[in-house]
């Protein structure tokens, strides 16, 4: 009898599961569409940004809200909004003179499947 088998642990590497998690390939649109997600998301300050926002009560923020704890300026921190923006990971809503930012959690969901962490769920057209 092996130690895994003693111990109960599983025989193969962790997380080599042969099971695809999407359920399917991507096609070439859906891999474009992510690939744009995936590179908003490539730049820590971005993440940071879409992070503050997606914790904060309510879903929304605005600049001033966001720009708290980073080391930017809030003219800077517009811009990864607007890249966030375009890449359809948040929203956007005018407000008399300010501009709340929320995440846009379909787009969220659809990264979470991409990235396996809903296995044997289909990755939504």
């Amino acid at each position: 009898m092996s130690k895994s088998e003693v111990s109960g642990a599983p025989s193969g590497p962790v997380g080599c599961d042969p099971t695809p998690t999407v359920g399917r390939t991507l096609t070439g649109t859906e891999a474009a569409e992510f690939a744009v997600m995936f590179k908003a998301l490539a730049d820590p300050v971005r993440l940071r940004v879409l992070s503050a926002i997606a914790a904060r009560a309510g879903g929304e923020a605005c600049v001033c809200d966001v720009s708290d704890g980073l080391d930017v300026t809030q003219p800077t921190i517009s811009h990864h909004l607007k890249v966030l923006r375009e890449a359809g990971l948040v929203t956007s809503e005018r407000r008399a003179s300010w501009v709340y930012y929320r995440a846009v959690p379909e787009a969220l969901d659809r990264l979470s499947l991409v990235l396996g962490r809903c296995s044997g769920s289909e990755v939504p057209a």
